[in-house]
């Protein structure tokens, strides 16, 4: 499903006792979302956990490699040899493929972002795609030079998106993710007597990302608008329900909610990874 955009703006808005960017998309229901972006601070942070990651992964196999070499009895200088051939290559494959790995299967997240609630998303709003992944992190040893990410952080500090050059070439940017339990306290209770089920075939991943995006970004709409969202979207879903013969003619609860018990059967079914 394609969405619409306008020019990303980014403006100064009061979050608890702090300014945070936004980034803000039009929808195609020409609904304004608005999306926190991530400051350079919680990035920095979020690349040191990463880093830290990678160095004990080297450190643990390094020991391993030290270990079968011994028991095997290669002599002295081909064990290092050996041992600094294979630890060079394992630091380049896990340094290059690390974050572009976690980035793909994680839906933008490495472990640092997931642990710092960041994520990577398309400037319109949407999921990386694995080549996005792949891009924007073949251009960190770039954004590395000439050392502790200084060609990044000069780059995120001069651009109104907080964008290093690696972005730039994906077209992505770096949010702050919202927690669901702060969006809606109560998901994840189950209400058996009350959820219906729902034939999640007849939908695309494209209107479960316009759900879900909805649903994160609901507490930033004014009433009016929450409540128009939900309503058109909710009437997009049940015309598509009604036009395959699957419904049953009995009463929806309200629109929020006949949102929220789609997402939660979706995600029951392991469609969706958070």
């Amino acid at each position: 499903m394609n969405s619409l955009q306008q020019p990303p703006d980014r403006f100064a808005a009061l979050s608890g006792d702090r300014f945070v960017d936004k980034l803000t998309i039009q929808t195609p229901e020409q609904t304004l979302l608005d999306f926190p972006l991530a400051g350079i601070g919680s990035r920095f942070l979020a690349i040191a956990l990463d880093t830290l990651i990678q160095a004990l992964v080297i450190t643990v196999f390094s020991i391993i490699a030290l270990v079968l070499i011994a028991f095997a009895g290669i002599s002295s200088q081909s064990a290092g040899v050996w041992v600094s051939a294979v630890t060079l290559l394992v630091l380049f494959v896990i340094y290059t493929a690390y974050f572009a790995f976690f980035e793909a299967i994680w839906n933008g997240q490495t472990p640092g972002k997931r642990l710092l609630k960041l994520r990577v998303i398309q400037e319109s709003g949407r999921p990386i795609n694995p080549y996005q992944a792949i891009a924007r992190n073949l251009m960190r040893l770039v954004d590395s030079l000439p050392f502790l990410y200084g060609v990044g952080c000069l780059t995120v500090l001069l651009n109104k998106q907080n964008k290093r050059l690696g972005d730039f070439v994906a077209g992505t940017v770096v949010v702050l993710e919202k927690p669901l339990a702060a969006v809606h306290p109560d998901w994840g209770i189950a209400r058996p007597q009350t959820a219906r089920a729902y034939d999640l075939h007849l939908l695309t991943d494209g209107e479960f990302q316009l759900i879900e995006t909805f649903l994160r970004r609901r507490s930033y709409l004014d009433l009016a608008v929450r409540q128009r969202v939900a309503r058109e979207i909710t009437a997009r879903i049940v015309h598509k329900l009604e036009s395959s013969g699957t419904s049953d003619n009995k009463p929806l609860p309200s629109d929020e909610q006949f949102l929220e018990d789609l997402i939660r059967q979706y995600r029951d079914a392991g469609a969706l990874d958070h």
